[in-house]
């Protein structure tokens, strides 16, 4: 109940705002977007407002080199919704020429984000030492929550050139973004903001050990701990989901956005290599392998992917807009079914396919054969922002579907 007023009071800028300021203009050019998250830390992103040859507004959101284009704006008097590509989020709020003030709001989630955004900063964070000691570029074996229960591991990969540094954190079930950051006397700081998730990574730093603490909004922190280490890697990402003893197939039937239920027995599937992809359209790392799917499947149609939506919204009706957006905004032609809503939790989802050891990641990926056995399964995405590990991937799936496709 708390949070529906709090969404009402968001929602009501647009009703509540002040008509005769439709002579108010957005700056033009470079902003600085700063959430407020936990412990009074702020997490800052870098975003571009242009003017359209229509009057209204197109910006973009820099993470890296990741560019985020941002082109459903809903502008009325002095209120703004600015909602961000494929994602549920958006930001909403109240602006003068050169200011916006207002929130980041996932409402599946209940989740809502205090921001304020300023024209002509383009540092994305101030450097406030002169002392430039310190370069991290390289490998580090990281330890998220470290001799806690919930310890999981994680790979930095991060090159920097003079204060400027980028790069992310692998870890068995995806990545974390494309970060950008500074390093500052000895402190790193890093941050990514894709408007599914907000990431700000706070450490003091030596030549060989970082000690700091992960930010994602303003709901969850833990601590993080790595040291320099060029050899380290990941466990293989190809043995952590494997099908339980007694099975060689995977088995399901579940709706599309029609309504129409599908199984891998249909007729289309049969004889075919078919790639099941497990994602969730709130996942980031899903919408990269599934940009990397549609754009193989233009030079390769003749095998079958089938997506399985496992979706954090409260309804289906929700749930399933949130599957059409994504696959409208993608350019998806292969069907994605509705497999679970309400949550995307793990044991839920494996519950959905006995047939696994577990659902340890969004995205999984399956791949069966013309027999309709499956012969690999797939956990987490390397996706763009890990450079030589999603160059990687990419060899490895062409060979594995190559020789699919050859049997």
């Amino acid at each position: 109940m708390k949070f529906g007023i709090r969404l009402l009071s968001v929602l009501m800028l647009l009703v509540g705002c002040k008509e005769n300021r439709q002579d108010v203009r957005l700056s033009e050019g470079q902003w600085l977007v700063e959430l407020e998250v936990m412990d009074n830390q702020v997490l800052p992103f870098n975003l571009k407002v242009n003017k359209n040859t229509d009057g209204g507004y197109a910006m973009q959101v820099f993470n890296a080199e990741e560019v985020i284009d941002i082109d459903e704006i809903e502008i009325k008097g002095d209120s703004i919704i600015m909602q961000t590509p494929v994602f549920e989020g958006y930001l909403a709020g109240t602006f003068t020429e050169n200011t916006i003030e207002g929130q980041f709001v996932k409402e599946s989630l209940e989740r809502i984000v205090p921001f304020k955004a300023v024209y002509g900063i383009e540092e994305r964070f101030k450097i406030t030492s002169e002392n430039l000691n310190k370069n991290i570029s390289g490998i580090w074996e990281t330890y998220f929550s470290p001799n806690l229960e919930e310890e999981y591991v994680g790979k930095g990969i991060f090159l920097q050139e003079n204060d400027k540094v980028t790069g992310t954190f692998r870890t068995t079930t995806g990545d974390y973004r494309f970060l950008e950051g500074v390093v500052d006397g000895d402190s790193l700081k890093l941050s990514a903001f894709d408007g599914a998730h907000a990431f700000l990574f706070n450490a003091r730093i030596t030549d060989s050990t970082m000690n700091g603490v992960f930010y994602s909004g303003n709901h969850f922190k833990e601590p993080f701990v790595a040291t320099r280490n060029d050899g380290f890697e990941l466990p293989d990402p190809d043995s952590l989901t494997f099908l339980n003893e007694g099975y060689d197939k995977l088995a399901f039937t579940f709706p599309d956005t029609e309504g129409k239920m599908i199984s891998l027995s249909d007729e289309k599937y049969k004889d075919k290599t078919v790639i099941v992809q497990l994602l969730g359209t709130w996942c980031p790392n899903c919408l990269d392998e599934t940009k990397f799917l549609v754009d193989y499947l233009k030079d390769n149609s003749d095998i079958e992917v089938i997506g399985l939506a496992f979706e954090s919204a409260k309804t289906k009706e929700i749930a399933i807009k949130g599957i059409k957006r994504l696959k409208d905004r993608v350019g998806v032609n292969y069907p994605i079914l509705l497999a679970q809503y309400g949550t995307y939790d793990k044991q839920k989802a494996q519950e959905k396919l006995p047939m696994l050891n577990h659902v340890l990641s969004y995205p999984t990926t399956i791949f069966i054969d013309k027999k309709g056995k499956v012969r690999k399964i797939h956990t987490g995405f390397n996706g763009p922002a890990t450079g030589d590990k999603y160059e990687e991937f990419k060899t490895d799936f062409n060979q594995l579907i190559t020789k699919l496709q050859n049997e």
